[in-house]
């Protein structure tokens, strides 16, 4: 009987030993896949994250430039509005001018002075300046427009005489001054 009771015990033995062998090469291929997993996992979140922080960017990007878009049509929608409401008291001006049932020739020529200094006023507020040049300057092809050349007293290329005043927009030009110019 004690054989038989030490070979149940060796038996147990064997199957603690066995059962603790196979525990145990469970044990270490988990814990080898679980690093890899946990890795997985801590690559996917990152993943996660990245993905929703393009889109953010992305939708961001959207509605800057919606936004400038918007900023532009505006801004092209709205350019005159200033020199607009310069030129409103001109016309005030002109239309009460008409209004007037025996306007004298002094009236009249007042009313004109006045509302052309509005105008003069309503164009220097907007950087609209006149391209007026003075007999004898030189003849500048950016700002002046040679019509003719006339036989004159003073230096060839030079301006005889300005049949039209031209018109500048801060630094470009609306209308270039009609001037004859000396052969």
């Amino acid at each position: 009987m004690q054989d038989q009771e030490k070979m149940q015990d060796q038996a147990e033995q064997l199957d603690q030993t066995q059962a603790a062998a196979a525990e145990q090469a469970q044990a270490q291929p988990q814990s080898a896949a679980q690093p890899g997993e946990d890795k997985i996992a801590a690559l996917e979140a990152k993943l996660a994250e990245m993905q929703d922080a393009y889109l953010r960017a992305k939708a961001d990007g959207e509605n800057i430039r919606r936004r400038a878009q918007d900023d532009v049509a505006k801004a092209h929608k709205f350019a005159i509005e200033n020199f607009a409401e310069a030129l409103v008291p001109v016309k005030d001006s002109l239309e009460m001018a008409l209004k007037l049932d025996t306007p004298s020739v002094e009236s009249l020529k007042e009313g004109v002075e006045m509302t052309l200094k509005q105008l003069n006023a309503a164009f220097e507020r907007n950087r609209l300046a006149e391209v007026n040049p003075s007999p004898g300057e030189k003849l500048d092809p950016m700002k002046h427009q040679a019509i003719s050349m006339v036989p004159a007293q003073q230096e060839a290329n030079t301006i005889v005489t300005v049949l039209q005043k031209g018109y500048m927009i801060a630094d470009r030009l609306l209308r270039p001054a009609l001037v004859t110019v000396a052969q």
